[in-house]
C-alpha cells in the first residue's frame, strides 16, 4: 500500500520514529559537545566521510558517525576502513563514548540492535519489490542516522548515472523529504544535492580511496573531493569554510585521522606508506584512444567496472577485494592527447584486468 499510495510527511515521520525506538538509541552525557553527522545517499569513488569526520572533529564536535558497507555499485566507508590494517568497526557505545570524550570522533558499524525493524523491512521491501519507494527510503536512512541522538545532520543526496536516484528532480524530493524528517525529529538538518554523473575524486575502491583519503587529509587532495567535504562540514560546523579548509591543508585534521586509527586499533604506521599495504598483481595503465577534452566518464559504468573487479559486493553476504579498482582517473573537462593514460585499472588477473580496460573505455567519451 505505501509503495502504490505513498505516505505524508507525518506518517514518514511516525514510521520513522517507531523503527527508531525497535531498538537502541546512543545516548550522550547531556554536558557534552554537540553531536554532528554526514550523511550520503551513496556514490562512486564516495570517500568523503574518511576526511568529513576528523575535521569535523577538529571543530570540538561529537561525530558519532555509523556507517554501512557497500552493496552493488555503491562503497561503503566501513570497507574502505577496514582496508587500514587492524581497524576495529565494531564498537559498543560505552567504547564509542570512551572514544568521543577523547578525541572526538568514532567510525563504526550499526550494531544488530540499532533500528532492527529496519532490517527486517527490508527484507520484505526486498522480496516485494518495494525497495524504491520514497517514504520507506527515507524512514530506513533516517531511523538509523537519528539512532545517533544528533544535533545536526548535513544530507548528501546525490543524482545521476553513479547515484540511487538518477535525475535531480528525484533527488531533490528525496532531499526534502528526509530533512523535514530530520526537523521534526528535533534535528537541525540540511540537505545539498550533487550531481554523481561522474567518479568523485580520482580512486574507486577501498584502499584506492583510502590513499586519496589520506593526501586528501595532508592537504594533496582532488578539488572536487576537497570542495564537497568542505560544502558539508561547513552545513554543521561552528566555524567558517575558510577555517575547515586550514585545518585540512595545513595538517590538523590529518593529525585527528590518525588518532582515529590509532584508538580504533589500525595500523598508523601503515598510513605512511600507504600505497603498499594492499598492491594488486595486475596494475595496467589505460590508454586514451584520442585526443581532446574529455566529455564523460559514466559514473555509473565506472561503479560495475570495480563491482566485477571485486572492489564491491553484489551480495551482502559477499566479501570485498581492498586492493582493486580504478586510480589517476581523469576528469571531465581535462584535455588529452591519444595515447596518455586516462586512467589505470588494478587487478587479480590479466582477464579482469582486460574486462574493466574495455568497460572503462566504454564509459569513456572524448569530445
Amino acid at each position: 500500500a505505501v509503495f502504490f499510495r505513498g505516505m505524508t510527511d507525518a506518517e514518514t515521520a511516525a514510521l520513522t520514529r517507531a523503527m527508531l525506538d525497535s531498538g537502541d538509541v546512543l545516548t550522550w552525557p547531556e554536558d557534552s559537545p554537540p553531536k554532528v553527522d554526514k550523511h550520503s545517499t551513496g556514490g562512486i569513488g564516495d570517500k568523503v566521510s574518511l576526511v568529513l569526520a576528523p575535521l569535523l572533529a577538529c571543530d570540538e564536535l561529537w561525530v558519532p558517525m555509523i556507517s554501512g558497507r557497500g552493496l552493488g555499485i555503491t562503497g561503503g566507508t566501513l570497507d574502505k576502513l577496514e582496508a587500514i590494517p587492524g581497524f576495529n568497526v565494531n564498537l559498543s557505545q560505552p567504547e564509542a563514548l570512551a572514544q568521543l570524550e577523547r578525541i572526538g570522533v568514532a567510525m563504526m558499524g550499526q550494531t544488530a540492535r540499532i533500528c532492527p525493524a529496519d532490517k527486517k523491512l527490508y527484507a520484505l521491501r526486498d522480496v516485494s519489490g518495494t525497495v524504491p519507494s520514497q517514504p520507506l527510503v527515507v524512514a530506513s536512512i533516517m531511523s538509523k542516522k537519528l539512532a545517533e541522538s544528533l544535533d545536526a545532520l548535513v544530507l548528501d543526496v546525490k543524482f545521476g548515472s553513479g547515484a540511487f536516484m538518477k535525475t535531480r528532480k528525484e533527488a531533490a524530493e528525496l532531499a526534502e523529504r528526509m530533512r523535514e524528517v530530520g526537523l521534526a525529529m528535533g534535528v537541525r538538518t540540511t540537505a545539498r544535492l550533487n550531481p554523481m554523473d561522474e567518479p568523485l575524486g580520482r580512486t574507486v575502491g577501498n584502499a584506492l580511496e583510502v590513499l586519496e583519503s589520506i593526501q586528501t587529509l595532508q592537504g594533496q587532495g582532488p578539488d572536487d573531493l576537497v570542495n564537497l567535504t568542505l560544502d558539508l562540514a561547513s552545513e554543521v560546523s561552528t566555524v567558517s569554510r575558510d577555517t575547515l579548509a586550514g585545518w585540512l591543508s595545513g595538517g590538523r585534521a590529518w593529525e585527528k585521522f590518525v588518532r582515529l586509527v590509532e584508538a580504533q586499533g589500525g595500523d598508523a604506521g601503515a598510513l605512511e606508506h600507504f600505497d603498499r599495504v594492499h598492491p594488486a598483481p595486475i596494475v595496467r595503465e589505460i590508454a586514451a584512444p584520442g585526443s581532446g577534452a574529455i566529455a564523460r566518464l559514466d559514473a555509473g559504468s565506472i561503479g560495475r567496472a570495480s563491482l566485477e573487479l571485486g572492489a564491491g559486493r553484489g551480495r551482502a553476504e559477499d566479501s570485498v577485494d581492498h586492493a582493486v579498482g580504478f586510480s589517476r582517473l581523469a576528469k571531465v573537462g581535462n584535455r588529452i592527447e591519444r595515447g596518455e593514460t586516462v586512467g589505470v585499472v588494478h587487478a587479480r588477473t590479466e582477464a579482469a584486468a582486460d574486462q574493466a580496460e574495455a568497460a572503462f573505455l566504454g564509459a569513456l567519451r572524448i569530445g
